[in-house]
Order: C-alpha cells, then sequence, then structure tokens
C-alpha cells in the first residue's frame, strides 16, 4: 500500500502522523510512503531521517493526497485537505466528528473511508489510540491552569501548592477517567487542595484507593458539582462519551457564580466541551473570559509538547496502520472488531452511531459495508 503523510496544518499543531520509525517499519512490511517535506520538523525529523527510512519527500499537501491510497495524520484533516479527499481514499487520523458538521459533512461527501483513532477499542473496553493523548492532555491541563491562575494572565494570583502558612489553590477535576486521573495525579504532585468528581462507582473506588487521603473522590450530583465548582480555583473538565459530543455539566449561571479570576480548563473541548461557555482556542491565544473566569480550551493541547506526543502516539496507532496497510481496510476490520468500532464515515455514510444521532445522518451499520 502507498501511504502518505501530510504536514499538519492546525494552528501551532506539530505533531506528525508517522515517526521515521514508523515508517521504517511500514516499508520493511513491503509498502511505500510519501511523505510532505517539513512534516517532521516539529518532533525533530527532518526530510534526511524520513528519506534513509525509505520514504518519498513530496513538495506539497496536494502530491501527498493524490498519490497515497492512505493517509495517516495526527488532527482532523482541515478544509483544504478534505477538499484533496478522494472517494476511496483511506483517512487514519483523530476525527472528534460530533461537534463538527461542517468536517462530517465534507468527509461525507469525499466519499473517503474514515477510522478515527478515538473510537477505536480494546479488549478491556477502553480507548487504546485516545490513551496516550488523554494522558498528556489531562498532565498538560495542570500546567496550562497553573499558568492562567497568575495574575498577569487574568487568574486570581494563587500558587496551587501554596507556601508554608498560605493554603493551596484548590484543584477540581470533573470526571475521573484517563485525563482526570492524569490531572489529579499532577495536581497532588503540586499540593494542591484536589477533588475528583465522578458517577461511576467503579471509578470512584478506584480513585479512592489511588489518591487516599491526597485527593477527595465526590460522587457527582448537582448539588456536589456546583459546591466544588463555586469554591474552586482550578476547575478542569475532563468528561467523555466515546464518539459523542461531550455533555454540558458547568452552566453558564454556575460561571457566573465561580471566584473571580479562577480558571477554567476544558479538555473536552475536542468533543465540543463541557463547560457551557467553552469556545475552541489555539496555543497561540489559548485563553479568554467569560464573568471573570478563565477559559482554556485548546483544542490540540498535546500539540505543544509535539515530540512526546507523537511518539507516545505512534506507539498505539501503528500496529492498526499495519494491520490496515497489510490487508486492506476491510480485512483488517473484519478480522478485528475494536478497529472496526474506529470506522467513522465510508462511502459517504456515517457508520459511527453516537455521531450519527448527535448529527441527524442514518446510520449505517458498518458490517454493511465490507461485502
Amino acid at each position: 500500500m502507498f501511504i502518505g503523510v501530510p504536514k499538519e496544518i492546525k494552528n501551532h499543531e506539530y505533531r506528525v502522523g508517522l515517526t521515521p520509525e514508523s515508517v521504517a517499519e511500514l516499508i520493511s512490511n513491503g509498502h511505500k510512503a510519501v511523505v510532505e517535506t517539513g512534516a517532521g520538523l516539529g518532533i525533530g525529523a527532518d526530510d534526511e531521517a524520513y528519506v534513509a527510512a525509505g520514504a518519498e519527500i513530496a513538495a506539497s499537501a496536494a502530491d501527498v493526497f493524490a498519490n497515497a491510497e492512505m493517509i495517516v495524520k495526527v488532527k482532523e484533516p482541515q478544509a483544504v485537505e478534505r477538499a484533496m479527499l478522494q472517494e476511496g481514499q483511506l483517512l487514519y487520523t483523530y476525527l472528534h466528528l460530533a461537534p463538527d458538521p461542517e468536517q462530517t459533512k465534507d468527509l461525507v461527501d469525499s466519499g473517503a473511508v474514515c477510522i478515527a483513532y478515538e473510537t477505536v477499542t480494546d479488549v478491556a473496553g477502553g480507548l487504546p489510540l485516545l490513551k496516550p493523548m488523554s494522558q498528556v492532555a489531562g498532565r498538560m491541563s495542570v500546567q496550562a491552569g497553573a499558568a492562567a491562575l497568575e495574575k498577569a494572565h487574568g487568574g486570581r494570583g494563587v500558587l496551587l501548592g501554596g507556601v508554608p502558612g498560605v493554603k493551596p489553590g484548590k484543584v477540581v477535576v470533573i470526571g475521573g477517567g484517563v485525563v482526570g486521573f492524569n490531572a489529579a495525579q499532577m495536581a497532588v504532585g503540586l499540593h494542591a487542595d484536589v477533588t475528583i468528581l465522578d458517577r461511576n462507582p467503579t471509578a470512584l473506588e478506584r480513585l479512592e484507593n489511588h489518591f487516599e487521603s491526597s485527593a477527595k473522590v465526590v460522587y457527582s450530583t448537582q448539588s456536589a458539582l456546583e459546591d466544588e465548582v463555586t469554591n474552586a480555583d482550578l476547575v478542569i473538565g475532563a468528561v467523555l462519551i466515546p464518539g459523542a459530543a461531550a455533555p454540558k455539566l458547568v452552566s453558564r449561571d454556575l460561571i457566573a457564580k465561580m471566584q473571580p479570576g479562577a480558571v477554567v480548563v476544558d479538555v473536552a473541548i475536542d468533543q465540543g466541551g463541557c463547560f457551557a461557555t467553552s469556545k475552541a482556542t489555539t496555543h497561540a491565544d489559548p485563553t479568554y473570559m467569560v464573568d471573570d473566569v478563565v477559559h482554556y480550551c485548546v483544542a490540540n493541547m498535546p500539540g505543544a509538547v509535539a515530540r512526546t506526543s507523537t511518539y507516545a502516539l505512534n506507539n498505539v496507532t501503528l500496529p492498526h496502520a499495519l494491520a490496515l496497510a497489510n490487508n486492506g481496510w476491510k480485512d483488517a476490520v473484519s478480522r478485528n472488531h475494536h478497529l472496526l468500532n474506529g470506522l467513522n464515515v465510508a462511502y459517504g455514510k456515517v457508520t459511527y452511531k453516537a455521531v450519527a444521532d448527535d448529527l441527524g445522518y442514518a446510520f449505517e451499520d458498518p458490517r454493511n459495508l465490507l461485502n
């Protein structure tokens, strides 16, 4: 199979779909690869590194899209990239379609076969291709929130860890999954006052056993949520419904009740965000104010630590890329129902139910397309 890697063009996105090592692995399996010039510079991989791995170098993204059978990216294709997709071409990347009707329409219209990292599952019911970026984003959320709390950035002027004689900042994490767990770990490490809210009894028990007295674990009722959020210095939104739009758990009224200069970091922004006041921002302009509350809603947080993120991502995406290239997408997903769960759009049909339901499309069972 001929595999293409375009340079990411989303604002301040420095990751790349395949590392030189991953390209070499694909080529050793008998495949060809074309990489857009400069695609790997954000992780310290120049064109020569890709040539040494056996790849061709393309002068433009248009050359990559025109020739490759499978496109491997990191972030969802931007409008100019979607216009270059061809019918039957395989796209393997993060998509986050539920809150993005324009992207979904373009992918449907393209006739391409689109596999989303974020809905591929594993035997434990987890999301293995989303997990490493959730770990990165969860850890980064505390860094970002701590910086936003500085007075010069509009925050309350609170040091999360406090100092002797001055109490630490209060951090509230909404959601105890991968993002929430990693955010809480970082906040606890800074000696902040940490509370984690969740409704899953199994998650609550796991969190309680792990953090013991270093973090409070609270069942998330509306009353508990309001009490914790209104008293917080930093609130981290870490909720996820796989493939679907994130629930708006914090209302505009509740934001207005928060302390002036408090900070919210919405890690769920890729799926539309879990704060009613959230709107996607970029690393170039990451924050804005609503009711004197600082909002950090960067939709590609891990892109800021591109080298760590790219290698972590490739560790989990490469095995499926090999399966797709070695067997073709139909055989690959037929053999692995977890990979089949990643199929979101194919040949003009929406094949992931949560996306179809959220955006008003007819749902097409992906198994119907495998004959």
